[in-house]
């Protein structure tokens, strides 16, 4: 059995390009189902996470943040749905969306700006904190998904 401290802990990387290998290596532990929630503030650095989890996932091309769309969706060896409810003022609005095909379909859910979703989102999704502490540096706490070695 895992022990709950095994499935929160903290990174910290120090440029863009740690970050992608950071979701990259995450992307080897996700599976049909999982819904990942990013959280932080612009320019924390969701945006790069998701496109290293993009990667690690088999997406040809580079995920860009779906801000005017809502919804991005990628093949890979699993279909991925990149949100970003950043533009989203009212929760009811997610009603026009295909949420459940996201977030309950048989993909990955990566959800940038999830605070507007709460409401939607399953209780066991993957919760990433993101905090910038520089210009290049962040910390990523993560949560619901067992400590990466390494």
């Amino acid at each position: 059995m895992t022990d709950a401290r095994d499935r929160r802990w903290t990174v910290t990387t120090t440029s863009p390009k740690a970050t992608r290998e950071l979701g990259r290596r995450l992307a080897g532990r996700l599976k049909a189902g999982d819904v990942v929630l990013l959280y932080g503030d612009l320019g924390s650095g969701k945006t790069t996470l998701a496109q290293g989890i993009c990667c690690g996932l088999g997406v040809d091309g580079w995920a860009n943040s779906p801000t005017f769309t809502l919804i991005n969706e990628y093949r890979g060896r699993l279909v991925v749905y990149h949100c970003d409810f950043y533009r989203i003022a009212d929760p009811g609005e997610l009603a026009t969306v295909a949420l459940d095909e996201a977030l309950y379909g048989g993909g990955v859910a990566l959800v940038e700006w999830p605070e507007v979703a709460e409401g939607w989102t399953p209780p066991d999704a993957i919760r990433v904190r993101i905090t910038a502490m520089g210009p290049r540096k962040r910390a990523f706490e993560v949560e619901g998904i067992e400590r990466m070695e390494g």
